[in-house]
């Protein structure tokens, strides 16, 4: 099997490439993989094992027309990760948003039809359901996205779902809940807390902490969407939860405790503009239909992750001041 992912340079898309490629997913442990990724400010080549006999690299963009014509055909399927990702990027600027995460999905789902690939995973969020004051959203919930980067990722998903039942396409969509894990980029909430705390760095805390995220290991997403692309159905939707909902008050309270810190390092900030409130999912599509269950709890999992923080400062000490 040859499977192209995009945008794998970055957090999620380099784990998932790394367990393809170390035998992670039994059933693919010959499969080829090819990583195309521009290399933005998320990505690098040290997330990936560059030089592996089954990995082919191709620096590129996915709204270069052109190069996806010259590097998708021969492949089975693509699993569609490049995205621009961080919420208050969107705010601050939106247009790349729109221009990556639209117009790239719209490209990428374009040369697939004319390469021929059997399979398309769009990989997206459950930010495009907006805010949720109690209970969980299922996948027929309608999309009511908040922010410039959700309502790009809403769009991709249309786009996604238009091409399956224009075209026929095979394309299957995945939700997921907030990811953590090692090798992401210090942007995000986690990572952020944790290599401030131990650069001996103030967190910042938004408004009141009390908006309420779950929190899901990269490593069971990445065993879900892998499921997705190997048993799932075409033109579904499939959301993939962690189970692990907390404050963001509790998340830094947690963060403060492994990293041996206390409150007086935490500084209350103005909210984000339009902060949602609470993301829940509810995922008993994929563990019923698929076998889906996470495996990390979210004490062990926060544990190892501070610990590879610790251990690995030539890796994240660079990004601190971009």
């Amino acid at each position: 099997m040859r499977i192209l992912v995009t945008g794998a340079a970055g957090f999620i898309g380099s784990h998932y490439v790394r367990t393809l490629l170390t035998g992670g997913y039994p059933e693919h442990t010959d499969a080829h993989v090819t990583v195309l990724d521009a290399l933005t400010y998320a990505g690098s080549t040290r997330n990936l094992p560059i030089g592996h006999p089954r990995l082919t690299f191709v620096k590129g963009d996915v709204r270069d027309r052109p190069l996806l014509d010259r590097v998708l055909p021969g492949h089975d399927a693509v699993v569609h990760m490049a995205a621009e990702s961080h919420v208050d990027r969107s705010i601050a600027g939106p247009a790349e948003f729109v221009r990556t995460n639209v117009l790239g999905t719209q490209e990428v789902l374009d040369a697939a039809l004319r390469a021929g690939v059997r399979t398309v995973v769009q990989v997206s969020t459950d930010e495009v359901y907006g805010t949720i004051e109690s209970g969980s959203w299922t996948e027929h919930e309608p999309l009511l996205p908040n922010s410039p980067y959700s309502a790009s990722k809403a769009s991709a998903d249309l786009f996604a779902r238009a091409y399956w039942r224009t075209h026929g396409l095979d394309v299957r969509i995945t939700r997921c809940a907030n990811n953590y894990g090692p090798y992401q980029h210090v942007e995000k909430l986690i990572p952020l807390f944790v290599t401030n705390l131990l650069s001996g760095r103030p967190v910042p805390l938004y408004g009141d902490g009390l908006n309420r995220r779950e929190w899901l290991h990269v490593d069971d997403h990445c065993r879900g969407i892998h499921l997705v692309l190997t048993r799932g159905r075409p033109g579904e939707v499939y959301n993939i939860g962690g189970g692990a909902e907390m404050s963001n008050r509790d998340m830094t309270e947690k963060l403060l405790e492994l990293c041996g810190a206390d409150w007086r390092m935490v500084r209350k900030v103005a909210d984000r503009k339009g902060h949602d409130i609470r993301y829940s999912l509810d995922d008993g599509k994929i563990r019923t239909e698929l076998g889906y269950e996470p495996r990390h709890s979210i004490d062990h999992g926060l544990r190892e992750v501070v610990e590879w923080y610790r251990g690995n400062p030539a890796w994240w000490k660079p990004l601190q001041d971009r």
